[in-house]
């Protein structure tokens, strides 16, 4: 974690949103790891990524809540760690995700998590009786962050989220495509991720003494080593996201850009837990997204404009992605007409 690391307010509203009616004992929490409580009112602003992962760290000690009572049951200290032991002890992300969701059951009561295969696309599903719109909204991304960033780090790699929905409206974020994938949809009426289920295959890489480093550290683990605004994977998705398919650079000239050789910014990509193709990937989906929502254009207006030399191709590939055609999504994100 790098001392320009920031996280979103928001995420620090539903790390306290238990001391909502506690105003002095929330501004004082906060002051205590160098954060002004204005912030709080200022819904685009960040905050270190130090003082958010030393804020987590003492929020959890004071509301005695591993979940900063988002659920009526919560989990008591000591529970992540008991979920983690047992998580390592598998060996691949399929096997460790079904414990996962059946541990995180022993002990929330509000929420359940479950998870499916739809061909090649595995989905984690959340469903939720929490009465208060702003607990459950807060509730069912904390749940998906937990879940998330505990299979990113058991492989070591970040997951490449395709599609995410949230039953209930919140702001959008401007890191949102970084945490949720291209395809983020607020409001929907279910909660759920959607990512390849080859990600599923891959081993479980984390062993005890890992994991005792990874508990001193966790909230860096879990919200802000695998998806970290400022990283270098984020620098080369906004300035891929920001030209031409055929503007963009060779790793080669990528690297010379970030002022470093090739085989140090393949490795840094690599601790990110990602590859320059896979971030070029991940920018592709993202604009086939974007354009296919907006309508303007063509299927294969679309495959040209993301690199495809043949519209049978980024069927193909759309196809892989989401499970459904181009065409299909379009008509399925078209508002309905009055």
């Amino acid at each position: 974690m790098r001392d320009s690391d920031t996280v979103a307010v928001y995420f620090l509203n539903a790390m306290l949103h238990a001391l909502r009616d506690r105003p002095q004992a929330r501004d004082a929490q906060l002051r205590a790891v160098g954060i002004d409580p204005q912030v709080l009112v200022q819904p685009q602003a960040r905050v270190p990524a130090k003082a958010f992962a030393q804020l987590w760290l003492a929020l959890i000690g004071e509301l005695g809540d591993e979940f900063f009572q988002l659920d009526s049951h919560g989990m008591p200290l000591g529970s992540f760690a008991l979920i983690c032991r047992g998580l390592i002890q598998e060996p691949n992300l399929e096997k460790a995700l079904r414990q996962c969701l059946g541990s995180f059951g022993l002990f929330l009561r509000d929420l359940q998590g479950s998870f499916s295969q739809r061909g090649g696309r595995a989905v984690i599903s959340v469903r939720s009786q929490i009465a208060d719109p702003l607990t459950r909204v807060y509730a069912e991304e904390t749940y998906l962050v937990l879940v998330i960033g505990l299979l990113c780090w058991l492989a070591g790699r970040r997951i490449a989220i395709d599609r995410t929905e949230l039953a209930l409206a919140r702001p959008a974020q401007e890191d949102d495509a970084l945490l949720w994938g291209p395809d983020v949809r607020l409001g929907s009426g279910r909660t759920e991720v959607e990512f390849d289920s080859a990600w599923l295959r891959l081993p479980v890489v984390q062993d005890l003494a890992a994991l005792k480093t990874f508990l001193r550290t966790a909230p860096q683990g879990l919200v802000i080593r695998f998806r970290h605004q400022n990283g270098l994977v984020a620098q080369v998705y906004r300035h891929l996201r920001a030209r031409q398919y055929g503007q963009w650079p060779t790793l080669t000239a990528m690297a010379e850009r970030q002022q470093l050789s090739a085989s140090s910014f393949r490795r840094q990509l690599e601790r990110e837990g990602r590859s320059y193709q896979q971030v070029k990937d991940e920018v592709r989906r993202a604009i086939a997204f974007e354009l296919l929502r907006e309508g303007r254009l063509s299927v294969a207006e679309i495959a040209g404009q993301t690199g495809f030399q043949e519209p049978s191709a980024f069927h193909r590939a759309f196809k892989k992605w989401t499970g459904q055609s181009p065409g299909s999504y379009r008509a399925r994100r078209a508002p309905t007409a009055l």
